[in-house]
């Protein structure tokens, strides 16, 4: 017998499952243990914030994201995350606002780990496929730059290095190419 289905749902969701307000987690489904590392009463509370690889992260996908979920009911995206023994993972997180006026006010995520990897495993480098990540993601070389603590030069390199080896003539070609990688890689 079911006594409260709406909270089983909730907790045993197949995606790790948060329920944001002002970007502070409310709620964390189960799944979020074995998505990030974290038991859910760990990051009830927290900000949001913990769940990202660094500042950069955190304020330029929330921006995006906020400007998204006024125009859209569900937001998607591909972005990197961080689990509680500090690995970054990239992930595929869905969102949606109870108030698109105001999305972060109170909002409903699920995050899922993405196996696929932007690019041929065996073209681009390691650091390449990390740059990638962040390109396909909408970041520019200097947000790259300060993510990763390198020079926004260090970065064009690889991004030049990236548009030879994926044969296409510039940086839209190079995210549209690694976007349909990444499209292949889950498909």
């Amino acid at each position: 017998m079911m006594r409260d289905p709406e909270r089983l749902a909730f907790q045993h969701a197949p995606d790790a499952t948060l329920i944001l307000a002002d970007r502070v987690i409310l709620r964390a489904s189960l799944r979020v243990e074995a998505v990030f590392g974290w038991a859910p009463r760990e990051v009830e509370g927290q900000s949001i914030r913990l769940l990202y690889p660094g500042q950069t992260d955190y304020e330029v996908i929330g921006a995006r994201a906020r400007q998204a979920m006024q125009e859209t009911a569900v937001y998607h995206d591909e972005r990197f995350m961080r689990r509680k023994d500090g690995q970054v993972v990239w992930m595929e997180g869905r969102g949606t606002a109870l108030d698109r006026d105001d999305p972060q006010r109170l909002a409903i995520w699920t995050y899922r780990p993405l196996e696929g990897q932007p690019g041929p495993d065996s073209a681009l480098t390691a650091t390449e496929k990390r740059i990638a990540r962040y390109l396909v993601n909408g970041f520019t070389s200097k947000e790259i730059a300060l993510t990763l603590d390198c020079s926004p030069r260090t970065v064009e390199v690889h991004r030049a290095n990236m548009t030879r080896k994926m044969k296409v003539r510039n940086s839209a070609e190079l995210v549209s190419r690694l976007l349909a990688a990444v499209g292949s890689a889950e498909g």
